[in-house]
């Protein structure tokens, strides 16, 4: 039986499913019961234990081979018995086969050869099978497997079966390792026969790793490792290993990171290098593709795992490997940036290479890094920029390259990549955390403080360098000091260099002197100490310059649209404030106003949770200004008072939407009680400081209390007799800016509740006008002042007196007249009457309320005018020109001061504004009246068989008691208030329009400003008033030179759209101009306001949107930024941008508006964006051919193509539509750029294309428009041929009448024949004339020409009627006859043309048709 078992063959047969073992005496299994299996498996056991050499007999080794080859079948007590022989059997004849290899004899080993080949042929036969069998059963369990009510799953297992082959497997395999400590070499002599006898236990084990579940056991997995070690250090696998560690990466990406521990083990435990080493040099030499993704993906991990196992290893391939940087797959260039960062730090911490190299192999690695920013993928970028960040974690501080990184970080932050701006950003949050300028002087990087510290070093410098100069010897006074000296200088240290010019022009005389004691060896550590300390701070101030110089870009990104990055630069300027850089307070102000951000939700991205931006930038001003600092030395005390002082700082130059966000801010913080109430105590403390404190620091108290009364109303409403005995006291009367912001605190106690839209219930706090309040705030108002921040006082005053009081009208009127008095109550002296003074004393009647107008009110639109009224107290100049205004009539004179008319006609206007909203709450109230008494009288005394008919008559009797009571309203807002007889207000209406009418004679500034808004209110209140006056208030906002009031209009003109729509929609052409005004502020809020009206439809687009279009491309960063959300909005609105998209191209391209051909390209670039549904684009690309069939401008041709290009063909209808449209663009293919665009559509298609679709028809398309280019340039070149010959005909002509004038004539009668050979001659020598005149006469041979064939016209030439010959002697007959032979010839030249056409395609035929037609009637003029 030896001599016939061959193991290769067998093992062959083994691994061919096709093929079947033969077994002479095979037991028939299938049909034996269990019994009898286990009765020949014992015979079979009985033998072997005997002797193993039993196994050679053939009837003992057909008994196994006929129970494995029936594995399946066998339950679980044999398969377990036959596994235990099967080891135990091979383990007994190696221990067999080891004795004899010790012995003497050197043939007694191989008795034992045929019998371990026969074991481990059974022992591999037998570990496929209970693979093949435990695959087997877990597809039955899987498929027969039902799921019960009780939840619990069924399996088809038979009971007490507790044998599992995973459960055996860690046993098998360290049976296998121990096997394999066996010298093979001496029992087997060739190669071929050991690999056969390795391979038993080898292939096996490779079949295990393919299951995944297997590699997740450690047990297994290690026992795998050892098994595959041994076979390569001790038995010669190693090729056999490299080629199965390559095809399991290859098809098995799960083990790419356990094939790297087995090299690391291999390695590390066994020292055996070559395997790890080849297989590297191996994966150096293959090549991926952009398209494989599995492949790819799988080596990386391999690669990364076993640079971190084996770095040493890895360094020496690294050669080889890096010609995957190249490669076109972006996860092999990843994975290759990993691996090099993983040597840079295995470097840097490794003490086993020498320095010199070492340091010279980290700067190639590092050249590599900085070399893969550029990278065209942006995956492989934010890789390296993750990679670097990782680096910098290390102690090794790599100092050289950390300028050059933050470099690269900084230009990173304009990537086209959102992720790779989040890294960036993320990149240089780390390089500050880590920054090496922290050992001297802490950790911070104050740009200030390091400057002086600078000085600081430099001085003393000085003074050591100075002593080295004086201890110079004699004959080394040239020697220069730039060994001491560094290259780099920091940019404000420029006087340091001047300093040091007089030090080195003393050397001669410093050294010819009498010799200064010598340095010290203290003095000489100094001076080098210094030295490098001077380098230390440069180092410094260029890193934080470099920080510095990032801000602005880092501001950028907050806008973003990129959750992450928004965090990530808000997480930054948390950071930057920390380390006390001077620009992290630009980036904290602009974080404020991201509170107003609606998406609050957390998301997972990248593994981590992601806060919504709103609560991030609560979460960083908390922990920025609002929380106990970590300083353990500050007492509670000290506690409150830093985050007292925080809050009133952040006030401090704080702009009106700066103050807007931190006000919900707060607003927020007190909802969730962060802040406690010692620090509003401390707030108090500082408003009512009795002693003399900095004005901005009581503002800011008063302020920060506001807005944390909006919360919680309890925080003013404890304390307003502070509010009023300091802000509406004399220090409120000194500061009236502590004085507004007072008027702003008091308005919270009304309570901050939000209307509910069609609730008639009213949950402010009103009190009676006998409340001190009340007194202090007309007191206030009334306080006789120049300042112009009296009219921010004033407007805020009123506010709160309409938020307050029960009757605010009453007081407002009496508060007007006054001011009335005040203006009009002095007599003009009689000496300084002016006969031209202007006349605006109006007569004024009775000063008295009507009853309508004797309510409270309250001021629920807070930002009605809100920004018109903010630009009056912008616009006012700091002091008033005092200009008086004389008024001339039969009434008395009047010296009127026109700072105070001003302050009358503002405090109008503002009353009228919020008389309209009281006029709101009372009908409101009235409302709920009527409707709590229907209730009562519906619930009260009903009777119970009540009908429900009557009940509808009630509700209909309620509904138009309703009505009525809006119709009142209406008519009181329409007629009364600025109509009624007894009306107080309508008193100043003629007196505000005449001032706005006649800005010539009102010319101070004081004046215009408030009438202009006070006119432009009184137009909100009344519709008939607002069509009176509307045609002057567009005059005004044309004429008027001003900027300011230009703002006020647009922003006014946006506050009348609200109230009457219909006025402003005719007239919104007038609108549009101010986005063409020279002024950015007009602009900017012009912009502003159309971009309320249009998005919130208050005002139709009649195809003037090309003209908020040509703001996207505005020089003003501001103006592009609103002119995008605009159409990103307005592409949210359905259809709206689609519908307007072709008066948006006609504006852009044709006319007077057009704008350059870049800056269309750019805007529709943008445009374009929004554009994404197909039918969108399907309708677009229709019309957009269709309009090439009326364009005759080559401008709009290229326009229109750009167009087209710009859509994104992903539907086989786009490129259907484009193609049907070829009639209408054919003849304009021969223009470069047009066919430039179609070609670029063209590469679009293919790329949309899907894969299974043939490129057949784009082929022809692309054949189609060559032919039709081709087509089109011949026909250029042929009317540039016509055109030649047009003007050489007109050249002939021209010579021949100057013959024809010299008296130079044709024979008479000659023969067709001689006549035409002689004009020939005469065609001839008049081009030579021609020719010598055109080149005397130069450019003036054309004016010539037209000059001539005028003469031509005023001499006609005559003729006798009944004759058909010409008059003897008379020159024209020449004339007569040479034109007629010229036409003869150029009917022939004509022809020609004709018939080259005819050869050619149609191109451009209406244009060359338009062509011969005009020449021909120029040939007919001159006959």
């Amino acid at each position: 039986m030896a001599a016939a078992f061959n193991l290769q063959e067998s093992v062959l047969i083994l691994q061919d499913p096709d093929d079947v073992i033969s077994i002479e005496s095979e037991v028939d299994v299938p049909n034996l019961s269990e019994k009898e299996v286990m009765a020949v498996l014992e015979r079979a056991i009985d033998a072997v234990t005997d002797s193993p050499q039993a196994i050679l007999y053939p009837e003992v080794f057909d008994i196994f081979q006929s129970l494995l080859k029936y594995q399946i079948q066998l339950t679980s007590i044999v398969r377990s018995k036959l596994l235990d022989i099967i080891l135990s059997a091979l383990q007994s004849e190696i221990e067999a086969a080891t004795r004899s290899l010790a012995s003497n004899d050197p043939s007694a080993h191989l008795e034992h050869k045929t019998p371990l080949e026969m074991y481990a042929f059974l022992l591999q036969w037998f570990m496929s099978g209970a693979e093949k069998a435990a695959g087997k059963e877990d597809e039955n369990n899987t498929a027969s497997g039902k799921k019960k009510r009780g939840g619990k799953v069924t399996s088809s297992g038979k009971k007490g079966e507790k044998w599992s082959w995973e459960a055996q497997l860690p046993n098998t395999l360290d049976f296998m390792r121990k096997a394999l400590r066996m010298n093979t070499e001496r029992i087997w002599t060739t190669t071929q026969e050991r690999d056969a006898y390795i391979n038993c236990f080898t292939r096996p084990v490779y079949h295990i790793a393919e299951n995944e579940a297997y590699m997740k056991i450690p047990e297994i997995k290690m026992g795998m490792y050892k098994v595959i070690c041994f076979s390569v250090k001790f038995h010669g696998h190693s090729f056999g290993a490299q080629t199965s560690i390559i095809q399991a990466l290859q098809y098995f990406e799960h083990l790419s990171e356990p094939m790297a521990e087995l090299l690391s083990i291999l390695t590390k435990e066994l020292d055996f290098t070559q395997l790890t080493e080849e297989v590297l040099r191996d994966i150096s030499t293959k090549t991926f593709n952009a398209q494989d993704t599995k492949g790819p993906r799988s080596f990386s991990r391999f690669l990364l795992k076993i640079a971190e196992l084996t770095p040493r290893v890895v360094m020496k391939q690294i050669s080889l490997l890096l010609t995957h940087l190249n490669s076109e797959s972006y996860s092999m260039r990843m994975a290759m940036v990993e691996v090099i960062g993983t040597l840079v730090r295995h470097l840097a911490l490794s003490e086993e290479y020498e320095e010199a190299n070492k340091k010279k192999q980290v700067d190639n690695f590092w050249a590599i890094l900085t070399d893969r920013f550029l990278d065209v993928t942006s995956w492989v970028r934010m890789k390296v920029i993750q990679t670097v960040t990782k680096l910098m974690d290390m102690e090794v501080k790599f100092t050289k390259q950390r300028p050059i990184l933050a470099e690269l970080a900084i230009r990173h932050l304009e990537d086209k990549s959102a992720s790779v701006r989040r890294y960036a950003i993320a990149l240089l949050s780390k390089l500050i955390m880590t920054h090496p300028f922290g050992m001297l002087h802490g950790g911070d990087l104050n740009m200030q403080k390091w400057i002086e510290r600078y000085e600081s070093v430099v001085a003393r410098l000085k003074v050591l360098e100075q002593r080295e100069l004086e201890n110079l010897p004699e004959g080394l006074e040239g020697i220069d000091e730039e060994n001491g000296e560094e290259a780099e200088e920091p940019e404000e240290d420029e006087n340091e260099k001047e300093d040091e010019k007089p030090i080195k022009s003393k050397k001669a005389s410093l050294t010819s002197s009498a010799p200064a004691a010598p340095m010290t060896m203290a003095e000489t550590a100094q001076l080098t100490q210094l030295r490098l300390m001077k380098k230390y701070h440069v180092d410094a101030l260029k890193f934080i310059r470099q920080i510095e110089l990032a801000m602005p870009k880092l501001k950028d990104l907050l806008v973003s649209t990129g959750r992450a990055e928004v965090l990530e630069a808000m997480d930054f300027f948390k950071l930057a404030h920390e380390y006390e850089f001077e620009s992290a307070s630009v980036g904290l102000k602009a974080m404020l106003h991201l509170i107003w951000t609606k998406d609050n939700s957390a998301v997972v991205e990248d593994g981590k949770e992601l806060k919504g931006i709103r609560a991030r930038v609560i979460e960083c001003y908390k922990g920025l200004y609002f929380e106990a600092s970590a300083d353990p030395d500050m007492t509670a005390k000290q506690q409150i008072s830093r985050i007292a002082k925080n809050m009133i700082q952040l006030t401090y130059g704080a702009t009106l939407a700066e103050i807007t966000s931190l006000e919900e801010l707060m607003r927020n913080l007190m909802l969730e009680d962060a802040i406690h109430p010692d620090v509003i105590a401390k707030l108090w403390q500082v408003y009512n400081a009795d002693q003399d404190i900095p004005r901005p620091q009581r503002r800011g108290a008063i302020i920060i209390l506001g807005m944390l009364a909006i919360a919680k109303k309890e925080i003013i409403v404890d304390r307003v007799d502070v509010l009023l005995r300091i802000g509406l006291g004399p220090l409120g009367k000194a500061d009236l800016t502590l004085a507004r912001y007072t008027c702003v605190a008091l308005q919270r106690i009304s309570g901050s509740a939000k209307k509910i839209k069609g609730s008639l219930t009213d949950k402010s706090n009103r009190l009676p006008m006998e409340n001190p309040i009340f007194q202090q705030l007309e007191e206030l108002v009334k306080t006789p002042t120049d300042s112009v921040q009296w009219f921010g006082v004033a407007e805020q005053a009123i506010n709160a007196l309409y938020l307050l009081g029960e009757q605010p009208d009453v007081l407002a009127a009496e508060i007007i007249k006054s001011f009335t008095y005040r203006v009009f109550d002095a007599p003009v002296p009689s000496d300084i009457l002016d006969s031209d003074a202007p006349d605006i004393t109006r007569e004024i009647g009775k000063l008295n309320l009507t009853e309508s107008e004797t309510s409270g009110s309250e001021d629920n639109s807070a930002d009605v005018d809100l920004e018109a009224e903010i630009e009056v107290d912008a616009a006012l100049p700091t002091s008033p020109s005092g200009d008086t205004v004389m008024s001339s009539s039969d009434n008395p004179k009047y010296l009127v001061n026109s700072f105070e008319l001003g302050q009358l006609i503002f405090l109008v206007g503002h009353v009228a504004l919020k008389h309209i909203v009281y006029l709101e709450l009372v009908e409101r109230e009235l409302k709920r009246r009527k409707e709590q008494k229907a209730t009562e009288a519906k619930t009260a005394g009903a009777p119970a068989n009540k009908d429900p008919k009557n009940d509808n008559d009630l509700d209909q009797v309620s509904g138009n008691a309703e009505d009525d009571i809006g119709e009142n309203m209406t008519f009181i807002r329409e007629h009364e208030i600025l109509y009624g007889e007894d009306s107080l207000l309508a008193v100043y209406g003629p007196l505000i329009s005449d001032v706005c009418a006649n800005p010539g004679r009102y010319r101070d500034s004081s004046l215009q400003t408030p009438a202009v808004l006070a006119l432009s209110k009184l137009m909100c209140v009344s519709s008939q008033f607002c069509e009176t006056q509307l045609p002057l208030l567009f005059r005004v906002f044309e004429t008027t030179s001003d900027p300011i009031i230009r703002s006020n209009i647009v922003i006014a003109l946006g506050d009348i759209a609200v109230c009457f729509s219909n006025m402003i929609d005719e007239n919104s052409d007038r609108l549009y101009l101010g986005l063409s005004d020279e002024n950015l502020t007009v602009k900017r809020h012009t912009l502003m306001v159309l971009t309320h009206l249009i998005l919130n439809g208050m005002i139709k687009v009649k195809g003037q949107l090309g003209e908020m279009a040509k703001c996207i491309e505005d020089d003003d960063q501001r103006v592009r930024d609103l002119a995008k959300l605009f159409f990103k909005e307005l592409s949210s609105k359905e259809n709206a941008l689609y519908n307007n998209l072709q008066d948006v191209i006609s504006h852009l391209s044709l006319g007077k508006h057009a704008v350059d051909e870049e800056t269309f390209e750019k805007t529709m670039k943008y445009i374009f964006t929004f554009i994404e549904k197909d039918k969108q684009a399907e309708s677009i690309i229709e019309k957009l051919c269709q309009r090439f069939r009326l364009a005759s401008d080559e401008r709009q041709w290229r326009d229109i193509a750009f167009c087209l290009s710009l859509l994104p063909y992903k539907s086989e209808r786009s490129v259907k539509k484009l193609i049907d449209g070829l009639p209408f663009y054919q003849d304009k293919l021969y223009e470069e750029k047009v066919f430039k665009r179609f070609t670029e559509i063209l590469s679009k298609a293919r790329a949309n294309k899907q894969t299974n679709k043939p490129d057949a028809e784009l082929n022809e398309f692309e054949a189609i428009l060559g032919n039709h280019k081709k087509a089109g340039e011949e026909g250029q070149e042929l009317d540039s041929e016509v055109a030649k010959k047009t003007i050489a005909s007109a050249k002939r002509k021209t010579a021949l009448a100057k013959k024809d004038k010299a008296g130079l004539a044709l024979p008479s009668r000659k023969s067709n024949r001689s006549r035409k050979k002689a004009t020939e001659d005469e065609d001839e020598e008049m081009s030579d004339v021609t020719q010598d005149e055109g080149e005397d006469e130069g450019p003036e041979a054309e004016e010539n020409i037209e000059e001539e064939e005028e003469e031509e016209e005023e001499e006609p030439v005559p003729r006798s009627k009944g004759s058909k010959k010409p008059v003897p002697g008379r020159t024209p007959r020449k004339k007569q006859v040479v034109e007629s032979e010229d036409e003869e010839e150029e009917e022939e030249e004509e022809e020609e043309v004709h018939r080259k056409k005819k050869q050619t395609a149609p191109v451009k035929a209406s244009r060359k048709k338009r062509v011969v037609q005009s020449e021909e009637d120029e040939d007919e003029d001159d006959f």
